[in-house]
């Protein structure tokens, strides 16, 4: 967003700083703190709050920043007013403290991160967010609550789904109407787990289980439930079509993302609503596109001038996503702006429900986003309530009360939940107000 870089300079001219708060010191955390303290003028990274606060104290090192560790939201803000850069492992302090403007999540975590931003939006905080597993599963009931509250709730820049939304908004304001916004992929297989991932994940630096949520699917789904909550869109069908062009062979020579576009038109062609979906083995990857239609022939022509095609489906794409160097941008969008880059429109459309991965036995727990027990798969939520189906956000640290074979999604009557947990309420909450179902 070129406007933002403006905006910025002025801030920090003015000796006026967005004041940052993050919680989560991770693989994205320690980069998202470098990009703040090293290439965003006009922005200050105050706080740090992770579970094990040698990482905090990493974010901080990484610039050679001396940190101050506390425990409390009085010493924060104590630290905070002098001008101390604060880590601490308690993170709804944090998100509870005055002298913050806005607050980063990035943890990838449910219940711990729910817990926190519900305290910043409680605490008038603008909060930028990097779970898609926690969007995607309470996000429209966390959107209500901070526009109650005055503030900004929204997906970041740099991710995936945000550069679809930001392709998204761009399509409209050319006059292009979006029919598809879709994600590339370079490998989907079900049935990767953290074993078969771990090698890439040290090579990397990341969590073997965050990897295998990528390749069995359960990270796509989520990315594309929360375009369709932003869009209003929905999915073809549970799991979305996923057109595979490599074959099954990672390896195959990838397809132009334009002449993918076949593969959807029968279903773009019947005129129902907006789809959110992905590729297989497609260029340029790991991009993202939006696909949308023009019904004036003046503008066809001038379309067709600009080397995008006769039509009646033209295809914008974006080649990278940045990740964690675009969220400072999501940060001045909310807090000088007022404009989140994707966050719920109202009532869900999508959601992601949990798939066994394996036969499942009573009195297993599924312990993780791409563990070895489940996948997650997106459907429209008419589908997710009428049979029943188990978010598999709510899923984790569920027991199962019986078997389930493999490939079965699983229902809220299969598990025993944990007693207690923020996200469950949320969830009911989130239920009631939108479908008028008290349970769930």
């Amino acid at each position: 967003m070129i406007i933002v870089d403006t905006a910025l300079a002025r801030r920090e001219a003015a000796g006026k700083p967005i004041r940052v708060g993050m919680i989560g010191a991770g693989f994205q955390g320690k980069g998202i703190g470098l990009q703040i303290m090293t290439a965003t003028p006009g922005m200050r990274l105050c706080a740090v709050a992770n579970r094990h606060i040698g990482s905090a104290i990493e974010v901080f090192d990484q610039v050679s920043k001396v940190s101050r560790r506390c425990d409390t939201a009085s010493q924060i803000e104590a630290a905070l007013s002098k001008g101390d850069a604060v880590v601490t492992e308690d993170a709804t302090a944090l998100a509870a403290a005055n002298g913050l403007d806005v607050i980063i999540e990035v943890t990838g975590s449910i219940e711990y991160a729910a817990q926190a931003i519900l305290t910043a939006i409680d605490s008038g905080k603008h909060v930028v967010q990097m779970n898609a597993e926690l969007d995607g599963t309470i996000g429209p009931i966390l959107k209500d609550r901070a526009d109650k509250a005055g503030v900004i709730y929204t997906f970041s820049d740099g991710d995936q789904p945000g550069v679809q939304m930001n392709l998204y908004r761009f399509a409209r304001g050319v006059g292009v109407t979006p029919v598809l916004c879709g994600n590339i992929k370079g490998l989907h297989d079900p049935y990767r787990n953290p074993e078969t991932q771990r090698v890439f994940a040290e090579r990397w630096g990341q969590k073997p289980a965050m990897v295998a949520s990528f390749a069995d699917g359960t990270k796509i789904s989520f990315e594309q439930a929360i375009v369709a909550n932003g869009t209003g869109m929905r999915v073809l069908r549970r799991g979305m079509l996923g057109p595979d062009f490599s074959n099954g062979d990672p390896g195959s020579p990838l397809v132009p993302i334009e002449d993918t576009m076949g593969a959807f038109k029968p279903y773009l062609d019947s005129g129902g609503p907006g789809l959110v979906d992905y590729v297989v083995g497609a260029r340029p990857g790991p991009g993202v596109f939006v696909l949308g239609t023009v019904e004036d022939s003046r503008k066809q022509h001038y379309l067709e001038l600009y080397k995008l095609g006769k039509g009646p489906y033209y295809c914008f794409y974006t080649p990278y996503h940045l990740c964690h160097f675009e969220v400072p941008t999501s940060v001045a969008r909310a807090c000088l702006f007022d404009d989140p880059v994707l966050t719920p429109r109202g009532a869900p459309m999508v959601g992601v429900v949990a798939i066994a991965k394996k036969d499942l036995s009573e009195g297993e727990r599924i312990k993780e986003f791409g563990g070895f027990e489940v996948y997650g798969v997106a459907d429209n939520m008419e589908a997710i309530r009428n049979e029943n189906l188990l978010p598999v956000g709510l899923a984790i640290d569920c027991v199962l009360r019986r078997n389930v074979s493999k490939d079965t999604p699983l229902t809220w009557d299969d598990v025993q939940f944990p007693e207690g947990r923020l996200v469950d309420r949320l969830y009911r909450e989130q239920e009631q107000l939108f479908s008028g179902n008290p349970e769930g």
